[in-house]
This record gives structure tokens, C-alpha cells and sequence, in this order.
């Protein structure tokens, strides 16, 4: 899908525009005058950021226990 709308159009659908793009993963052209101005287009892979960074972290050794090193502030 490209689709190619006029500035003022694209104004008054923005929200909808938008909902377009991200479902149907397509390309929607703005245009002023006639001339191509801006481009709208979806983000590459997965749009939820919550979760992007699952799995990615690694836990070495018992991050609980207490520490054996007695800190100066302890004191």
C-alpha cells in the first residue's frame, strides 16, 4: 500500500491515517501543492516497546545474599 494524500486531507484524517499505516504496514505520501513533502511509514518489526528488551539480561551469581566485604558505612 502507497497511498498518496494532500496536506489539508491528511490534517483532517490524521489519527485514522495513522491507524492505517501501522495495520496494513504501508506508505502514505503527504503531499503540498502537489509536490511530495513528507512520507509516513511504519516502524520496522515489532511497534510494542514494552518487552523489546526480554531476554537480553543475565544475572550472574545470587544478587540477594549479603555480601561478605563489610562496607565502611555499616560501621
Amino acid at each position: 500500500m502507497k497511498v498518496t494524500i494532500p496536506a489539508g486531507e491528511f490534517k483532517a484524517k490524521c489519527l485514522k491515517l495513522l491507524d492505517e499505516v501501522a495495520e496494513k504496514r504501508g506508505t502514505l505520501v503527504i503531499t503540498k501543492h502537489g509536490k511530495p513533502v513528507a512520507q509516513v511509514v511504519p516502524l520496522p518489526g515489532d511497534s510494542d516497546p514494552f518487552g523489546r528488551m526480554k531476554g537480553s539480561g543475565k544475572i550472574v551469581g545470587d544478587i540477594v545474599a549479603p555480601l561478605d566485604v563489610e562496607w565502611e558505612a555499616m560501621k
